[in-house]
């Protein structure tokens, strides 16, 4: 029980078969290990009429500021089909000198390896002036609805206070230390249907095509680009990823047509500027084609930033000493449960490479498993200087 090694604890929470939204037993396992090193340890669970119940974790070390926070999730996406795997994927293994199972990068192996190195921290020293803490959720990879937001939610209102964030997701594209993430762009999904009026295709000015209304929204959304990009972020971009048309008769004008997109942006936008952008082009173009519309956005994140403060060229300083790489600064990729705790701290984003995060075989090696705990464990003790 008492084991802290990281790739023991790896294995472990990789043996919890967490896929969302069911735990498993991941974060009881979490809580156990974290309350053996003195950590006062809070189950938060969350449920609403529309999304399951989730269970969480607060744990705190320490009474005194500053708080150095650790956040992750022991949520996996589904295996798929296990027979393409060459081991089970709750049942890890290590070959070759990496371990493989669901979660190994994404992100299990990165909460060991806090855990351990916390643990590593704390052998050499027996008092801290300040607090660590850890924010565990099991609603990353879904709808993220009753995970991380709701236990900020939950800090705040306690008057919780979080000074410094890091948040273990895999940055890293190929090798370990070659990127750091001080932010990410937002997203933006929109759902549109247009609603004309059905006939006879012999007869069209008898009939509203919503098709013609529907691919003038569409030309008009893509034909030029949101922005051009920053410093910080790379350009925004629209992406269509469905067009739908019910329709099996070649003689009929339909009377619905629908299309789905999401937009990735960066900080030149907003939801709110996108979502009276979008809106306008749709009644403005239904208007003229006499055509109807119905939409619904469903935003899950602004964009954010960072600024590269002392605490993160600190850490940028540690991760190019033990890997020998030094780190970009990066707001790419997806989203990340950073943009929830940014409401109440800094955040900076480093943890294993991501190459094989959610594909068959996701593996990580066993030495940046190490390094890893080294690079947690410098930040640790330079933070607490």
């Amino acid at each position: 029980m008492r084991n802290f090694n990281e790739l023991k604890l790896s294995k472990d929470l990789i043996s919890f078969p967490s896929v969302t939204p069911v735990d498993a037993g991941a974060i009881n396992y979490i809580s156990r290990k974290l309350k053996l090193l003195g950590f006062d340890c809070k189950i938060l669970e969350f449920k609403d009429k529309k999304n399951p119940k989730i269970k969480n974790l607060y744990a705190r070390l320490g009474k005194k500021q500053p708080n150095i926070c650790y956040a992750g999730h022991t949520d996996v996406v589904p295996p798929g089909n296990i027979k393409d795997w060459t081991v089970n994927p709750f049942k890890p293994k290590v070959k070759k000198n990496h371990l493989i199972g669901r979660g190994a990068n994404d992100m299990k192996s990165s909460i060991a390896c806090f855990i351990s190195a916390v643990n590593n921290f704390l052998k050499k020293n027996k008092k801290i002036n300040g607090s660590i803490s850890f924010l565990i959720t099991g609603d990353e990879e879904a709808q993220a609805i009753n995970g991380t937001k709701k236990v900020v939610d939950y800090l705040i209102k306690k008057k919780e206070k979080i000074d410094f964030c890091i948040v273990g997701e895999p940055t890293n594209p190929k090798r370990l230390g070659e990127m750091i993430k001080i932010g990410r762009r937002g997203s933006l999904s929109c759902k549109l249907e247009i609603i004309g009026t059905q006939g006879h295709v012999a007869y069209p000015h008898l009939s509203e095509n919503p098709i013609n209304s529907l691919i003038a929204i569409c030309k008009k959304l893509k034909e030029k680009p949101l922005d051009k990009g920053n410093k910080h972020f790379q350009a925004s971009n629209l992406e269509f990823t469905s067009i739908n048309i019910d329709n099996k008769a070649h003689n009929v004008i339909p009377a619905r047509a629908k299309t789905q997109f999401n937009i990735r942006y960066n900080n030149y936008h907003t939801s709110v500027s996108l979502k009276k952008k979008i809106n306008s082009i749709v009644r403005s173009i239904c208007k003229k084609n006499k055509t109807k519309y119905k939409i619904n956005f469903l935003v899950t994140g602004d964009s954010f930033l960072t600024q590269p403060g002392a605490t993160i060229h600190m850490a940028k300083k540690i991760i190019k000493k033990i890997t020998k790489i030094n780190p970009v600064f990066s707001t790419t990729g997806g989203t990340s449960d950073a943009r929830f705790i940014k409401k109440i701290a800094p955040c900076l984003e480093f943890g294993l490479v991501n190459k094989t995060m959610h594909r068959v075989d996701e593996c990580v090696s066993l030495k940046d498993l190490k390094n890893l705990v080294k690079i947690y464990e410098n930040i640790l003790t330079e933070y607490f200087k």
